[in-house]
């Protein structure tokens, strides 16, 4: 068996674990939160760091030439300098629309990696912890969907555009307020559930509207710049 066939075996493999892992991470998470299931913080961030792994292994056994990684690691780059940039607002960031561009343009494996390595990036600026892999899953999870859609065309609209941007910032604070509780609440009660989410949706939909004003500002220029490379340099 030749070197070549071994390597486009496991990126078949790879490709068809994207999705269940995907799926896993918010099913385990419910799973806990209603099961009351004492290690849930633990298992639950293993689960994240699996799925993370695989996108981040899966990228590398596609053995991507230069020319194919520059565009994912310069958005990436731009998204985590944008965070940076506007850290003084609260929940206004680019990193979700920059995602949704580059997983609409490159490809939702491309859309996930922006996002991921975007939070992974910027949080040597913020400071690591164990949100770390939620956030690069909540963030990827924004560029892959992004690129599943794009890949449809239901982007195309800038209607269905900003209603995912605005939808993709309240799928982010799900995820990262589902963590929240598991890690943090005790006991886990339906009004304790309801209550932390509620607290979290002020700054979600705010989040939400930044992203849409982002989308408005770069789809156009940055789609069209990437898309023309994408032809261009045949990535």
């Amino acid at each position: 068996m030749t070197a070549s066939t071994t390597g486009t075996k496991r990126q078949r493999v790879f490709a068809a674990l994207e999705v269940p892992s995907i799926v896993a991470v918010p099913a385990v998470l419910a799973a806990c939160a209603v099961n009351g299931v004492q290690a849930a913080a633990g298992l639950t961030l293993l689960v994240v760091v699996l799925c993370v792994g695989l996108f981040l292994a899966s990228y590398e056994a596609s053995r991507p030439a230069l020319r194919q990684v520059m565009p994912t690691a310069t958005l990436a780059g731009l998204a985590a300098a944008g965070r940076i940039l506007f850290a003084p607002i609260p929940d206004v960031k680019p990193v979700s629309a920059i995602a949704i561009v580059a997983g609409a343009t490159l490809g939702r494996r491309e859309g996930f990696m922006v996002g991921a390595l975007a939070a992974l990036v910027s949080n040597f600026f913020f400071g690591q912890g164990v949100w770390t892999p939620w956030q690069m899953y909540a963030w990827g999870l924004v560029g892959y969907l992004g690129g599943v859609l794009g890949e449809h065309g239901l982007l195309e609209r800038r209607g269905a555009l900003y209603v995912y941007g605005f939808l993709s910032a309240l799928m982010y604070g799900a995820i990262l307020n589902g963590w929240y509780v598991i890690g943090y609440v005790e006991p886990i009660t339906w009004p304790a559930i309801v209550a932390a989410y509620a607290a979290g949706l002020p700054w979600d939909c705010l989040h939400g509207a930044a992203t849409v004003g982002f989308l408005a500002a770069i789809w156009v220029p940055w789609g069209a710049r990437i898309r023309h490379a994408v032809a261009k340099y045949g990535l």
